[in-house]
């Protein structure tokens, strides 16, 4: 209903389970998929990884869907290619902002409790072995590069990145679009993961 009353909006599937969520995805090619990471069949994470994988939905950003505090699996929806996360109880008017946020092309990582989970999360071991384009990602980077990847990971968008740095605004985001490019990373969200697995920033010194 909520999406629904926005004028700018429309939905134009709604998934009973992971692999329904899936197949509408590949059959609707929706701008955004706002992904439950708790369902039935295939989960929200293994539904985010097939979703991100697939070269015909490179356009569809994910927008993973999490209780606050409570969901350990935001570190591998993140990993899986989600572009952001939202907590069940955020306020209406944050979520629709949210969903406009990932449909223009950002990642929902902004500072405040979103951002505290994000670190808390990030600071639990990884569950796998930590690919080699990701314990390399400091190495293959400009000492600008790291300083501008170190701060995508404290949740700065461009402009406050630039400020931090004293560059022009299209100077970060000529930064973090080679630094994308670099690590072969699909947007921000995943820039964040890799400076954390990485090493180059550590959850708590935020």
């Amino acid at each position: 209903m909520l999406i629904q009353s926005a004028p700018d909006m429309e939905i134009v599937g709604q998934a009973r389970d992971g692999a329904e969520a899936v197949e509408l995805t590949r059959a609707d090619r929706p701008d955004v998929v706002v992904m439950d990471l708790r369902m039935p069949v295939l989960d929200g994470i293994g539904a985010t990884r097939l979703i991100t994988a697939d070269e015909k939905l490179k356009e569809v950003r994910v927008l993973a869907l999490t209780t606050y505090d409570t969901d350990e699996y935001v570190l591998d929806a993140l990993r899986a290619g989600a572009s952001g996360f939202l907590v069940k109880d955020t306020r209406p008017a944050d979520l629709l902002t949210a969903i406009r946020t990932v449909a223009a092309g950002d990642s929902l990582l902004s500072p405040g409790p979103t951002a505290r989970l994000i670190s808390r999360v990030l600071s639990a071991p990884a569950p796998a072995p930590v690919p080699e384009t990701l314990t390399r990602a400091p190495d293959v980077l400009t000492e600008r590069e790291r300083q501008v990847l170190a701060l995508v990971a404290r949740g700065l968008n461009n402009t406050e990145i630039a400020g931090a740095l004293a560059l022009s605004p299209l100077t970060a985001k000529t930064h973090v679009s080679r630094i994308m490019g670099k690590l072969s990373a699909r947007d921000r969200a995943q820039l964040v993961v890799m400076a954390y697995e990485s090493g180059l920033v550590v959850p708590g010194e935020c």
